[in-house]
């Protein structure tokens, strides 16, 4: 048993360090970096749609047996992440003058991928407690998931204000909750897969409030006919990027 959980916490710790695939930007200058950022904005949104839609919806219902309740469960997300935005405005607005002026999108993203993050943790610990290849087959696949949404993560904390070191290392952290996840689903054993049939749409949730109300009007302030093509492109590719993972996992 202490072999098994030595090599799921070593898995989920590779999966942590797939938020660093971002350190390719400290290369680019900040200022091409920002002229083009609507491109990985667009990218975000295609990303964050494919998941809730293609992946955590369908895989919500699939392993319920009471579709009402995930439906209300995937509102609950929508309406906590619109709760948790208000609060961030409220505070945004009271803070003084002279500190940072970062966007709440920012903030909900890595709130949102946290959550992400923490149940794809438990998923790869629960993995490794039914055996070690699916344990394995797992952690390849949650690979293979995050690489395209921690490039758009990275792009939306850029966005949101902060500077290119920052940005990465919030997302490091925000990956850490996979770390958490893993230690979670040791202490539940088999129980854990219940706890995700809960959290899992209302992180679906999540990721659909973050990408309709904050970044999608992001998008709609270019009104440049070449930008918005290429902003177009950029969501159909990260909403393919989550259609080929099905057929990769």
């Amino acid at each position: 048993m202490v072999t098994t959980y030595l090599y799921a916490l070593s898995s989920v710790m590779i999966v942590s360090l797939v938020s660093l695939v971002g350190v390719f930007a400290l290369s680019i200058k900040e200022e091409l970096l920002r002229k083009y950022i609507f491109v990985f904005i667009s990218l975000a949104v295609g990303a964050l749609l494919g998941d809730a839609f293609i992946h955590l919806i369908p895989e919500a219902f699939e392993s319920s047996i009471n579709s009402i309740l995930v439906s209300i469960l995937i509102i609950t997300g929508v309406v906590i992440f619109f709760i948790l935005e208000k609060f961030l405005h409220w505070h945004h607005h009271g803070e003084d003058e002279a500190a940072p002026d970062i966007h709440p999108a920012g903030r909900l993203i890595l709130l949102s991928d946290g959550v992400h993050n923490f149940i794809d943790g438990i998923i790869i610990g629960v993995s490794f407690l039914i055996s070690m290849p699916v344990g394995i087959a797992t952690t390849l696949a949650v690979i293979l998931h995050e690489i395209p949404q921690e490039i758009g993560d990275f792009a939306v904390l850029l966005h949101s204000g902060y500077s290119k070191s920052r940005a990465l290392w919030l997302n490091f952290l925000s990956a850490l909750c996979a770390i958490l996840g893993t230690l979670v689903a040791f202490v539940l054993g088999q129980a854990g897969e219940t706890f995700i049939l809960w959290i899992l749409p209302v992180a679906a949730g999540g990721f659909l409030y973050v990408a309709v109300a904050d970044l999608i009007p992001e998008l709609h302030k270019t009104k440049d006919v070449k930008h918005s093509l290429m902003q177009i492109l950029a969501v159909i590719a990260g909403v393919l990027a989550m259609v080929a993972l099905l057929y990769l996992e």
